[in-house]
């Protein structure tokens, strides 16, 4: 019999009827929600490599990537729009840790500057920007394709190491693309070093290590006949003179590519 949350039990000990009280269930219930709201957050520990320096992080699994670069602004002074977060591929802002599968001491790249790096960068001299002038002066000109220069180098046909291309598809860059060759025909690698925030471009005869800030511009064009890959160029001074040139680019890294080089500089 149980009235208003009492009933009637007997005492081990003695043998004697007597009332205790017993918990309502909504007593109950509210209990569990209060033990349940007591509840410590699951976190992972990682790794945060930036340039050279490393920090050690713990986080959350459930709050997103935009959360956590507002945490590692306060650790880099990198606000958060002008940072790009790379864990197996460039990652994105709504998604969870827990969605990107983070695992415990696993290693997370950061790229992007701070502002003061950004105020620092030297603008072009009087010569340069005339040069530019010009540059923006020319009418358009024929394919890249189609220019001679590049069309010997086109027609020496697809090498048979280089990745298998995509157009229309954008995938997340690897950590290196190699099988393409340069305006000498000779076989090219393209090493992204994001903890030092560096190209590395190989040949089997040197490795030129090329920091992401001195490369003014990234120009491609599909190649003609052959969409799924690309003709890059990788502008490394002032003028179209300096451009490093790259064939049979996989379409689906071009965006990539631009975007780890040059994504740290589009909001300015």
């Amino acid at each position: 019999h149980i009235t208003l949350g009492w009933a009637t039990c007997m005492r081990v000990e003695t043998g004697v009827m007597a009332d205790c009280t017993v918990p309502s269930p909504e007593t109950i219930n509210g209990a569990e929600a209060e033990a349940g709201s007591g509840e410590e957050e699951e976190t992972v520990s990682f790794r945060v490599v930036w340039k050279k320096k490393n920090f050690d992080v713990t986080f959350g699994l459930d709050k997103k990537v935009s959360e956590l670069k507002e945490h590692i602004q306060r650790l880099t002074s990198i606000p958060p729009a002008m940072m790009k977060l790379m864990y197996k591929g460039m990652v994105k802002n709504e998604l969870t840790l827990r969605e990107l599968r983070v695992t415990p001491g696993a290693k997370m790249m950061v790229v992007g500057s701070t502002i003061d790096d950004v105020i620092e960068v030297q603008p072009p001299s009087s010569s340069q920007l005339k040069e530019l002038q010009k540059e923006a002066d020319v009418p358009p000109q024929e394919l890249l394709s189609e220019h001679k220069d590049h069309k010997k180098i086109i027609e020496k046909g697809k090498p048979d190491d280089v990745p298998q291309g995509y157009k229309n598809r954008h995938e997340p860059l690897p950590a290196s693309v190699s099988g393409m060759v340069n305006k000498y025909g000779t076989k090219v690698r393209l090493h992204f070093k994001l903890e030092l925030e560096q190209l590395w471009i190989g040949t089997h005869e040197r490795t030129e290590k090329v920091p992401f800030g001195s490369i003014k511009k990234v120009v491609s064009e599909p190649i003609k006949g052959h969409e799924e890959y690309h003709i890059l160029a990788l502008q490394l001074g002032p003028t179209e003179l300096s451009r490093y040139w790259v064939y049979w680019v996989p379409a689906q890294y071009v965006e990539a590519i631009k975007d780890i080089i040059l994504g740290k500089w589009q909001y300015f």
